[in-house]
């Protein structure tokens, strides 16, 4: 099953095309972009508490039949936060301080 590589930051709606090197996502594919993950959510995901990587760039090139971005395109769906600001401040000062391999 391939990655959504969805469309936007969940934190500040800028666009994340499929072959942005600024996306970074977390294990459950909770995207953002490469500022908000360092300067808002402190590598901490609002939604799972889990930390962040760098999103994989999908081949735009077909190099394999069937495996390339034109075969399988990215989601269009844009998703947004479903907490405050506020909430999402608390939960990453509550968790920065720990690896996310220790959260």
């Amino acid at each position: 099953m391939a990655l959504q590589l969805r469309p936007n930051c969940e934190y500040c709606d800028k666009d994340l095309p499929p072959n942005s090197m600024e996306a970074r996502i977390c294990s459950y594919e909770c995207t953002f972009c490469a500022d908000c993950v360092e300067t808002k959510l402190y590598n901490v995901c609002p939604n799972c508490g889990g930390g962040f990587e760098r999103r994989p760039i999908r081949p735009a090139k077909e190099w394999r039949p069937g495996l390339s971005v034109a075969k399988r395109p990215p989601s269009d769906k844009r998703v947004h936060l479903s907490y405050t600001l506020e909430d999402i401040a608390a939960h990453s000062a509550k968790l920065r301080n720990i690896p996310p391999e220790d959260r």
